[in-house]
């Protein structure tokens, strides 16, 4: 397992890099000084709510030590140095390692803004990669130090758990769509943030086709995957298919760096003897015996317990209390997780579109970098990067604006003047003073159809709903008030 582990532990190091670079544009305006949810203000709220030191547990972070602007850039510089040397194998156990603390440092305080199931998972993977890699500044192949089984296991049994639980959650959520095998009619349009080439898959290709992307993502994720514990012939075949449809998904859609996570842990299915076939040559390779001490029985120890956590579902419905403990202690840490992707489908599309004015007459709206906004402008392709604040809106689009008062707080910020708030757009359309008043106004778009395209021009046709959260303006008081 020489060559697998040295091509995942690269990838993941790009992985790590590309999750770090996304929040050196992002950071200070999501949980800086002036964003939209101070990580100084959550963390004073967390230490006065939970006295003694528990409040360190609750939420694992280096920012006790300072959360200003200065140290996030500071902890993101870090969490991207160390990703870069674990892409280039220097040190790479020391480099996951500091990957894996700068990141969970921030997604402990990022708040509404790392609700996400690819932050737990990439935790995860790295958290277990601390004790997957080979110690030593230039290890090469890590022959000295070959993997660990458990380690190994556990790292498999995230990529399993990454499918099988989605596909179950799929089945289980009741969800008509998955079960007529509609759930990919309208997924291309439907998505977070989509990408042009899923214009083309949607509008050009028939039903049946999507009924059987459909059918096959469930045989993936409830059937393939189980040849991870057959013999490896069936596990090099499984690593085909599953390559294949991470592939279809980067290539149609925009999931941030989760895909990508999915695809290099799938490298691990396969083993030296696949390397060599692959490059058709031979892979000489003498590994050392690993030799049990007393690091090796901790491994066990700790690796054995987030094994234990990772089963509280199944414990959770056989009623076994006790052995919660784990998942529980472990939980502020996003290491051991419960996945799901897609359980209920989405049937129709909403934006959020953030409108301001100086006079509560003529209003001037603020574009989105990421975001479907401009029905003539092509959706673009920026995967593994992950616009947190575009994602976001998304998801409070599907509800009410009380389960995300967040975005009243962005529209406080906007009036502000906020310039890390600012920086999450791609334009300011007030240069020279901010607007005394900044409404949200929500819309639905469709994917236009073919003969519309090919007339118009137009990638999108969209249609105003109404007020999202309202107009916030300044009182004579000096606060804000929202009608």
């Amino acid at each position: 397992m020489l060559w697998p582990r040295w091509l995942f532990l690269r990838a993941l190091g790009l992985v790590f890099l590309s999750a770090f670079y996304a929040l050196v544009f992002q950071v200070r305006g999501l949980i800086g000084e002036r964003g939209i949810l101070p990580a100084g203000d959550y963390l004073h709220e967390l230490a006065v709510a939970v006295p003694g030191v528990r409040h360190l547990w609750y939420a694992p972070t280096l920012f006790w030590a300072g959360a200003g602007d200065r140290a996030l850039m500071l902890v993101v510089a870090l969490g991207l140095v160390a990703s870069i040397l674990l892409a280039l194998n220097v040190a790479p156990r020391i480099a996951v390692a500091v990957c894996t603390l700068c990141f969970l440092s921030c997604i402990a305080v990022l708040q509404d803004f790392s609700a996400y199931q690819s932050d737990g998972m990439l935790l995860e993977a790295g958290f277990i990669s601390i004790f997957f890699a080979p110690r030593g500044t230039r290890p090469r192949l890590g022959a000295h130090d070959p993997p660990s089984p458990i380690s190994l296991f556990m790292l498999r049994w995230e990529w399993f758990r990454i499918y099988f639980e989605s596909g179950v959650v799929k089945l289980a959520s009741g969800d008509p769509h998955w079960r007529n095998l509609t759930a990919m009619d309208q997924y291309y349009e439907n998505g977070p943030l989509p990408a042009w080439p899923g214009w083309y898959v949607q509008q050009l290709m028939p039903h049946w086709y999507h009924a059987a992307t459909a059918l096959l993502t469930l045989v993936v994720e409830l059937g393939v995957v189980w040849a991870l514990f057959l013999p490896r012939r069936f596990r090099v075949a499984c690593f085909a298919i599953v390559t294949a449809l991470q592939m279809g998904i980067i290539a149609t859609a925009n999931y941030a760096f989760l895909n990508y996570l999915v695809l290099v842990l799938g490298v691990l299915l396969l083993d030296d003897e696949a390397f060599a076939w692959l490059f058709r040559r031979s892979v000489p390779v003498v590994a050392a015996v690993r030799r049990a001490t007393w690091a090796t029985w901790g491994e066990r120890v700790v690796l054995g317990w987030v094994f234990l956590a990772t089963l509280a579902p199944v414990l959770g419905m056989l009623g076994l209390a006790p052995l919660l403990i784990p998942a529980r202690t472990l939980e502020p840490f996003r290491i051991a997780n419960s996945y799901g992707l897609f359980a209920n489908m989405t049937e129709a599309r909403y934006e959020i579109e953030f409108q301001g004015s100086r006079d509560g007459v003529s209003w001037r709206t603020y574009h989105f970098r990421y975001k479907p906004q401009d029905p003539m402008e092509r959706p673009g392709i920026y995967a593994p990067y992950q616009p947190r604040f575009d994602w976001n809106l998304w998801f409070a689009s599907l509800g009410p604006w009380r389960e995300s008062p967040w975005v009243v707080i962005a529209q406080e910020r906007l009036i502000e003047g906020s310039p890390t708030v600012l920086a999450l757009f791609r334009d300011n359309p007030f240069p020279g003073a901010p607007p005394t008043q900044v409404r949200t106004v929500l819309w639905r778009y469709w994917f236009t159809d073919a003969a519309t395209r090919r007339r118009t021009g137009a990638w999108w046709r969209r249609e105003e709903i109404g007020p999202f959260a309202g107009t916030l303006g300044k009182t004579i008081e000096g606060g804000y008030a929202l009608h």
